[in-house]
């Protein structure tokens, strides 16, 4: 079982600059200073120019990876606050304090701040487009006559191929935002376990399974020591940190709740729709004290009787805020009636699972998906990015193959790697050093995905628009 006194570890990969029995007028606890890491990192401030639904979008209105992470982070601190004051309410954990639950709220609201400051530009989609690209192209490729895919072992190409924003959240926070050292950001080991929502590599993911935390990779054979560094050190092995069933729950309420509202905003749904949609939800029955077909007619008829200027607008505004409320609650819930079972690592769900607010959880994501993800405008624009991200990838790949090694660069080749910033350069070089041929040309198309990762949407339409003379 784990415990709380080790998965809430303050130590760092640098050491903690202050021994315990040494006087500090910094009263700020650990994870305290990790929020103002974050908060002062230039990566974190490139989230403002990242997408999250509507890429490219000019309005003012609609949410941006930044302020998406922010509701992620304001929500997370907020379980956290609900769900460490019921395991002290219920005694559910005798070892569990006050300060504890204080730890646990700080730690939430950090992770909600950096769970997507890995995701390339163009949200989803790009990660689609770069897995999509290795997997078309790694055959093709030819290193000193020999196609690139037969010298890397499979869980090299397993990472190319199952490319994942959060694999590289963790590669960004401790390897490529350099701070003082190699160290990244140098983050609490507790704050970076709970960023890995997936604590497998990509040879041993599993969609098949059932289990929620081997759907996905969770870390690159690259960052391999250093997940096994901070997973021994909290004591979690390759089980879910259990603040990462809390993260990942105020993440799929913030985007869940704020896609629909986005959708709404920009016409892609109306009040009628919507109205349409929770109809056939209650016209099964669902057994729940919170109606929420019910709550938004009833804060339609409200802003007709306030004499709103638009009571659609009012309604569905409104109705969002009472439905976080509500599924706020299904979390806590969900944590706290299923706690031996995430303690022991074998809790196989998410926290929605088997709760009131499951099925109204399925439909805001298949309604998004259907009425605004499968619409001719969003396919038109990530038709676009397709075609600005291949264009870079093959480039920058190119490029970078034969990078630090005997053979002379073209001057074409040697332009393109100088536009790679030295920060990712001098990452590359450091964690390169001793390692085998191989692994140094499994580092390179690293390279090219951090330095494209690290773009923001405009910034990578803006390089594109400039390499192919588009003015």
């Amino acid at each position: 079982m784990m415990h709380w006194d080790t998965l809430l570890s303050p130590r760092r990969m640098r050491g903690n600059p202050n021994p315990a029995n040494k006087i500090s007028t910094d009263l700020r606890s650990e994870f305290e200073k990790d929020y103002h890491r974050i908060i002062g990192s230039a990566s974190f401030r490139r989230l403002q120019d990242k997408t999250q639904v509507f890429p490219l979008d000019q309005s003012d209105f609609i949410r941006t990876r930044l302020t998406h992470s922010l509701e992620v982070s304001s929500l997370g601190k907020s379980l956290g606050q609900n769900i460490g004051q019921n395991i002290l309410s219920y005694r559910k954990d005798t070892g569990f304090t006050p300060r504890m639950k204080e730890d646990i709220c700080h730690i939430l609201e950090c992770a909600g701040l950096i769970h997507d400051i890995g995701n390339p530009p163009f949200g989803h989609f790009g990660e689609s487009a770069i897995r999509e690209w290795f997997t078309k192209n790694l055959s093709r490729l030819t290193f000193y006559d020999t196609p690139v895919d037969k010298l890397l072992s499979e869980q090299m190409r397993k990472d190319l191929y199952h490319f994942e924003g959060n694999a590289q959240a963790l590669r960004l926070v401790t390897k490529l935002h350099y701070l003082v050292d190699e160290n990244g950001m140098n983050l609490t080991f507790a704050l970076l376990n709970t960023i890995i929502k997936y604590p497998v590599s990509s040879v041993a993911t599993d969609s098949t399974s059932g289990n929620i935390k081997n759907k996905k990779m969770g870390y690159y054979f690259a960052d391999q020591a250093i997940f096994e560094e901070i997973v021994h050190e909290t004591g979690t092995g390759h089980n879910r940190h259990p603040l990462t069933y809390i993260l990942e729950a105020a993440d799929d309420l913030a985007y869940k709740t704020a896609d629909i509202e986005d959708a709404f905003i920009k016409g892609y749904l109306s009040y009628h729709t919507i109205v349409e949609e929770l109809s056939a939800l209650y016209d099964n029955h669902t057994d729940t004290s919170f109606n929420a077909l019910e709550k938004l007619q009833a804060l339609y008829q409200r802003g007709k009787e306030k004499g709103v200027q638009d009571p659609e607008s009012y309604a569905v505004k409104n109705w969002i805020i009472r439905i976080q409320g509500f599924l706020i609650g299904c979390v806590t819930f969900g944590f706290t009636s299923n706690y031996t079972a995430i303690m022991n690592g074998t809790y196989p769900y998410d926290l929605y699972h088997g709760t009131y607010g499951e099925k109204l959880m399925h439909l805001l994501g298949d309604m998004a998906f259907r009425r605004v993800f499968s619409s001719d405008t969003i396919y038109k624009m990530e038709m676009t990015e397709s075609v600005m991200l291949d264009f870079l990838m093959n480039r920058f790949v190119h490029a970078a193959l034969y990078y630090d090694t005997s053979k002379q660069l073209s001057s074409i080749d040697s332009r393109y790697i100088s536009l790679i910033s030295d920060n990712y350069k001098n990452a590359y070089k450091f964690h390169a050093a001793g390692k085998s041929e191989e692994e140094k040309l499994y580092l390179r198309l690293l390279l090219v995905t951090d330095y494209i990762c690290g773009m923001t949407d405009s910034y990578a339409k803006r390089l594109y628009q400039e390499l192919t003379g588009i003015i």
